[in-house]
């Protein structure tokens, strides 16, 4: 293994890309963080604009390139990590033809649900039709709206000029890839949101023309597959001078920020589990089977480890809770702590919820600000303080935030070690979330497990871009990889905690049953 080789790794995540010059043993050399906005639309509208992402991705790569940390001639290849379902347009140019509808993006839900409907139904689905879809790829096409096949629906039936006008319809990695080398083309990983690959033969993963057909829509929009690990090409000339690479630089095909996370977690053993915290979450772990839990929305996908699955799910917002409470609570303009936002604000409210007792003065938060995905599939559930008194406090509010984004991946853990048949234990953390030291012992205490919390936590999906490219070049192995993951701690659960922690959950899972049916009465988009 060649300790001075280098990868420039894309982290492409909703709030902005990451750039990182990582070897090709996961050494994080240097990072650059340029931020991206998205605009959201009346009527469960997410949208970004692709071009933002293009242009945070050469202003950070140029900026690094600028540093010298290491030599360029070193840097033999780029590799994206980039966000789940978040989906572009673009004509036979390469030029995207609008913004990219996001993984947050639910307009599409009626056309989704049009699509799966029949008799008799369970669920939303029709029986007979989610049952081929499962077979096939061990899930179906979210009712929420929020896969990449919602968004295409979307724009068939509600933008049918763009619809036209498409040439292939890519994942953000594979938009992104395109970019870097001008070539369509997307892994079978990231196309797994589109449903429509069958993935009952992990090694010969392909378009299903049924399940294309009855979607209506057209198959020769969608790119070629390959597998993550696949050089796709070379860095363009005009891109390779652009940042000040070689143009002998390979780009290789990469993964959505699950599976990088997944890789770059360390945790790529059958039945290793991690946990992910940032804007969203999730808990997932590789497995030797393909499987589904239709009413949880866990399933069996295929990994960026060629012949492998794991059992994906996520929840729709965790660290994002904690970006809500800054932005509109804590420091919002005449806010009730302060009107101007403090240099390390995250830094601050680990203090603060340091000094709350555990359970918060049992003040109750539940983080379903945009909805739920998993363990349930919801575009009503809206968050929410519960048994708040009058001698509730900001400090209670911070811990209570904290609490409750836990409350909600113990609930997702449940019905994943259902899935594995099995208790994971430790769980790897990765994720801005991860960085908390005070949060992975919330983590640990609620959840019952040990948590190992990862070493640079903000580079698990860049660091897991580049173990993939790393693999593709011959570097190393994907068994090598739990040897050079190193952690900054373990977190055990604290017995003392554990009383408070099993009956705040209990109150957590009560407050879902009890209120499921008003918030659905009060947040449908057609009464």
């Amino acid at each position: 293994m060649n300790e001075h080789k280098y990868i420039l790794a894309f982290d492409h995540g909703t709030s902005g890309v990451k750039t990182s010059i990582i070897s090709t043993r996961g050494e994080v050399v240097a990072s650059d963080f340029e931020k991206t906005p998205i605009y959201f639309l009346p009527d469960g509208g997410a949208e970004q604009d692709p071009l933002d992402w293009w242009n945070a991705a050469l202003a950070t790569s140029k900026r690094l390139a600028r540093k010298g940390v290491v030599p360029a001639q070193e840097i033999v290849a780029v590799c994206v990590s980039s966000t789940f379902s978040s989906t572009v347009a673009v004509d036979r140019d390469g030029n995207h033809l609008g913004n990219s509808l996001t993984w947050m993006d639910s307009r599409g839900a009626p056309y989704v649900q049009k699509a799966m409907s029949g008799f008799p139904n369970v669920m939303g689905y029709g029986l007979f039709k989610v049952m081929t879809w499962v077979k096939k790829t061990a899930g179906a096409p979210s009712l929420s709206g929020k896969d990449d096949i919602a968004h295409v629906l979307l724009w068939k039936h509600e933008f049918p000029d763009i619809y036209k006008k498409t040439h292939m319809f890519l994942p953000s990695k594979d938009y992104l890839n395109l970019r870097l080398t001008g070539q369509f083309a997307a892994s079978y990983d990231s196309m797994q949101l589109f449903w429509v690959t069958d993935t009952r033969d992990i090694n010969n993963i392909r378009y299903d023309d049924k399940l294309i057909h009855s979607l209506d829509i057209d198959r020769n929009k969608l790119p070629p597959l390959k597998a993550s690990t696949d050089v796709l090409g070379t860095l363009s000339a005009t891109v390779a001078d652009e940042i000040g690479l070689g143009r002998d630089v390979k780009v290789v095909m990469g993964s959505p920020d699950h599976q990088c996370a997944l890789i770059g977690s360390g945790a790529v053993r059958d039945f290793e589990g991690h946990i992910y915290i940032g804007t969203s979450s999730w808990v997932q772990c590789i497995v030797p089977f393909k499987k589904s839990d239709v009413f949880h929305a866990i399933a069996s996908f295929p990994t960026a480890i060629p012949g492998r699955y794991q059992s994906v799910n996520e929840q729709d917002l965790a660290g994002g809770c904690l970006g809500f409470l800054v932005d509109n609570i804590l420091f919002h303009k005449n806010g009730f702590v302060a009107s101007e936002l403090p240099e390390n604000p995250y830094k601050q409210m680990d203090e603060i919820a340091s000094r709350v007792p555990p359970g918060s003065h049992k003040l109750i938060f539940t983080p379903w600000l945009n909805g739920e995905r998993t363990p349930v599939d919801s575009t009503t559930l809206r968050g929410g303080l519960h048994n708040i008194s009058k001698t509730t406090n900001q400090d209670d509010v911070v811990r209570a935030f904290m609490e409750g984004v836990a409350y909600n991946t113990r609930w997702s853990l449940m019905y994943v070690e259902r899935f594995v048949k099995r208790k994971l234990n430790p769980l790897n953390m990765i994720g801005g979330g991860a960085k908390s030291s005070v949060w992975c012992q919330i983590f640990a205490d609620v959840l019952n497990r040990d948590i190992r919390q990862v070493k640079d936590p903000l580079q698990a999906n860049a660091r897991g871009a580049a173990f993939i490219a790393s693999v593709g070049l011959g570097h190393i192995t994907f068994a090598d990889i739990p040897n050079v993951i190193s952690y900054e701690n373990t977190y055990s659960p604290n017995p003392a905690n554990r009383a408070i922690y099993n009956e705040l959950f209990a109150a957590f899972l009560e407050i879902y049953k009890n209120n499921k049916r008003l918030y659905d009465r009060l947040n449908r988009l057609n009464p």
